[in-house]
């Protein structure tokens, strides 16, 4: 596969395979041994690059970044981010300053996102550094470092002008042309933003020897309002998801903020992470509540279903091969909608529950429930026999309490180094407590601790 593309603001053409990595690139074909490797699974953030495209600068990971998915693109690299003339970048001298480093392997990681976030304006320093592990320095000093940077000037060596390219064959940028192209070959691997294909790559070490890339699909980019929904194409990353919610449903947008780090968020779809059909996804659970409608496309037929008829078993969903995920609406409005991510670690962790709930009462009665639940069963799976419990029935704790043994019905949960079933199951019944204490405008976080 040709690649054109920008590196630290010199145009490269690249003869790559599918799943050529840009970290196995630049550390063995260029030597750019700045970006290390770590975990190889876009966890720890040691290889974090900035990337820039017409949506402006991201921080993604180059160990789950194949190199197609750069066409026409510029990358900087920890040996780009100082100016041409050796001169430091805020936040490269902020760090010296500051005392932000020891051993110093994480700390071209963080320099790329701290420069990706500075550029960008942001100073919400804890979410834009969640993605990169420090183990010796402590993260005191770091964030002191980009508080001090903030105020500088972006530098000008940091705006790229993106390379003129050519369409690419490998990456379609029409649905029509991606439809009909995966009709002929439906045993190819689609890959978005790579997030969970990169692993199959850097951990299983398989072949993917068909493949498509999405990320110049237009149509597959666009969010979309009607007068009631809110419409979000398949290869909507995730950030965008986030920024689109935020305000809509609060609840919702934080736990986003919570299962990935922000080089994750940015590379991840909405598309992808419903077609993987992963039990333990964070994100179907709270479409669910949310009464999403599912759209796929098969050739030139177009369908669509509730989202919770998709996933049909551990590892199976409802789709044909050659089938794809082209988008998925929601409703503009849900103030019940309301979603809890239970994990080890608050940020970047994998959930052992994650629930939500989206309850209407009206005249104090329970008109309808919607509660679905991740890492309960083999499937992002609703709780059916907790919402009958509800439904008709009073809107207050003893309704409340009266459906908790209702959770034993619709699931069976297992053990696993996560959480054990029991603990997950009475997670769950305490979840219920929880959504009826937060309706009540009662605090709820476990952030805060209150005697």
């Amino acid at each position: 596969m040709d690649v054109t593309f920008l590196l630290n603001g010199e145009t490269v053409q690249v003869d790559a395979a599918a799943t050529d990595t840009l970290l196995d690139w630049l550390r063995e074909d260029r030597q750019l041994t700045g970006t290390k490797e770590g975990c190889n699974e876009g966890d720890c953030g040691a290889c974090t690059v900035m990337v820039t495209d017409a949506q402006g600068a991201r921080a993604l990971n180059a160990c789950i970044l194949f190199l197609p998915q750069l066409h026409g693109k510029a990358v900087r690299t920890v040996e780009g981010i100082a100016g041409p003339d050796g001169t430091l970048h805020p936040v490269q001298q902020a760090m010296v300053d500051h005392h932000g480093s020891q051993c110093g392997f994480c700390t071209p990681g963080f320099i790329a996102a701290m420069a990706t976030a500075h550029l960008n304006g942001r100073t919400d320093h804890d979410d834009a550094l969640a993605g990169n592990l420090c183990r010796c320095t402590g993260y005191a000093p770091i964030v002191r470092a980009a508080e001090a940077a903030a105020a500088a000037p972006a530098p000008d060596w940091m705006v790229d002008a993106l390379p003129d390219v050519t369409a690419a064959p490998y990456a379609p940028e029409t649905l029509d042309e991606l439809a009909a192209w995966y009709w002929e070959n439906p045993e190819a691997t689609l890959i978005a933003g790579a997030t969970d294909v990169g692993l199959w790559v850097t951990k299983q070490l398989r072949d993917l020897p068909t493949v498509a890339f999405l990320n110049r699909c237009k149509d597959l980019r666009q969010i979309s309002e009607a007068d009631d929904t809110l419409h979000f194409g398949a290869a909507v990353t995730m950030s965008e998801v986030l920024d689109a919610v935020r305000d809509r449903f609060p609840s919702y947008a934080e736990m986003i903020r919570r299962y990935g780090s922000d080089q994750v968020r940015n590379a991840a779809t909405i598309g992808g992470n419903i077609a993987n059909g992963s039990p333990i996804g964070d994100n179907p659970p709270a479409l669910i509540a949310l009464g999403a409608t599912l759209h796929l496309r098969h050739g030139d037929k177009s369908r669509e279903m509730p989202l919770e008829d998709f996933f049909l078993d551990y590892g199976k969903q409802d789709r044909s091969k050659g089938e794809l995920v082209t988008g998925v609406t929601i409703p503009k409005h849900a103030p019940d909608l309301r979603c809890y991510k239970i994990s080890k670690r608050f940020d970047q962790d994998i959930s052992a529950v994650c629930g939500c709930f989206n309850i209407t009462a009206v005249n104090g009665a329970v008109a309808d429930a919607r509660i679905a639940f991740g890492g309960m069963a083999g499937t992002p799976h609703r709780a059916s026999a907790v919402e009958r419990a509800l439904t008709g029935k009073p809107w207050d704790r003893e309704t409340v309490e009266n459906a908790i043994a209702a959770f034993a019905t619709d699931y069976t949960p297992m053990s696993d180094m996560r959480a054990s079933a029991g603990y997950r199951l009475k997670t769950a019944q305490n979840l219920l407590r929880r959504y009826f204490e937060d309706r009540a405008a009662q605090t709820t976080s476990m952030l805060e601790v209150r005697s």
